[in-house]
């Protein structure tokens, strides 16, 4: 029996994913499944690009906007949404495209991966807590560098999930992931949209200069003095360095000049996770015109090539 079709598209920061998401909903009675880790946070709207109003009511969005920045929301909450949703939009007849640049929740679903309960242990997540964070970078690389490999070096929630997996059960975080993934339920159709890294770093830089115009400095004030505890929000990229010029860690121009270099290292990032998908069709974002990339992506999914 054929399996369900799916499109993924996928890329890393400021490549195009959004428009093009839409653009191609619109063609072939589409509906849009965010991937994005930071998407789903309310009240978080300028530092995580998410879609505006307007763009949302040119294509039917889900999984963007729904939790709060209290709430500490994992690849496994995601994994169970995602599923939920997809299913409810295949009985509508339509399609599901999956549109973000999270790598964790994309393999969630591209590899069908089952993620189990495990038990917290909170000492040793409150001794994680008091390690320098380098420390804690090369402990993770001793026991799962493929793993590490893939987060950056400051992220500390992260490094210490790959500790706290490899704690609790004795085996790494890939082993487990690997062992976990079943049978795929959907035929996935996989495209990587990007473009030269030098122009997609002159974007970065671009968004992040428009992001301080729209407000966003504002934007985490007005969060830090609606909720108060932050698990995993506040950790986000462009909103951490904003706290810190907040706390008066860091000038303004300081602020804005890290959250432009951690941008483009997670972009870096980003690419190098996506070179992994195997099947993946590359876009260029730049060289081709959006309609040009929809045309190459209704060939593919229809094979009519």
């Amino acid at each position: 029996m054929k399996k369900p079709q799916i499109v993924v598209i996928c890329g890393p920061t400021a490549s195009g994913k959004t428009s093009l998401g839409i653009e191609l909903a619109n063609k072939i009675n589409g509906e849009i499944i965010s991937c994005d880790s930071m998407q789903i946070y309310k009240n978080m709207d300028i530092g995580t690009a998410k879609p505006t109003l307007e763009e949302r009511s040119m294509a039917k969005h889900h999984l963007i906007d729904f939790v709060s920045p209290e709430t500490r929301y994992s690849v496994a909450d995601f994994k169970k949404d995602a599923d939920k949703t997809i299913k409810e939009i295949l009985a509508k007849g339509k399609t599901p495209i999956l549109v973000g640049g999270t790598g964790l929740y994309i393999n969630s679903l591209i590899y069908n991966i089952e993620y189990k309960e495990e038990n917290t242990d909170l000492d040793y997540r409150k001794e994680l807590e008091n390690i320098e964070i380098s420390e804690l970078y090369n402990k993770a690389y001793k026991i799962d560098p493929l793993a590490t490999s893939k987060v950056s070096n400051n992220d500390r929630k992260r490094l210490s999930r790959i500790l706290e997996i490899y704690h609790s059960t004795g085996k790494t975080k890939t082993e487990l992931e690997i062992e976990s993934r079943k049978e795929l339920e959907y035929d996935y159709k996989i495209f990587v949209l990007s473009t030269d890294r030098e122009i997609l770093y002159d974007r970065i830089n671009k968004r992040v200069d428009q992001m301080i115009e729209q407000g966003l400095i504002n934007e985490v004030q007005n969060v830090l003095q609606k909720y108060k505890n932050f698990p995993t929000a506040m950790q986000g990229l462009g909103y951490k360095e904003v706290v810190e010029y907040l706390d008066g860690k860091i000038t303004k121009e300081e602020m804005i000049e890290k959250i432009k270099q951690e941008s483009r290292r997670y972009a870096k990032r980003q690419l190098t996770w996506f070179r992994g998908y195997k099947n993946a069709i590359w876009l260029d974002s730049i060289k081709n015109t959006k309609e040009e990339n929809v045309k190459i992506i209704l060939e593919e999914i229809s094979g009519e090539k």
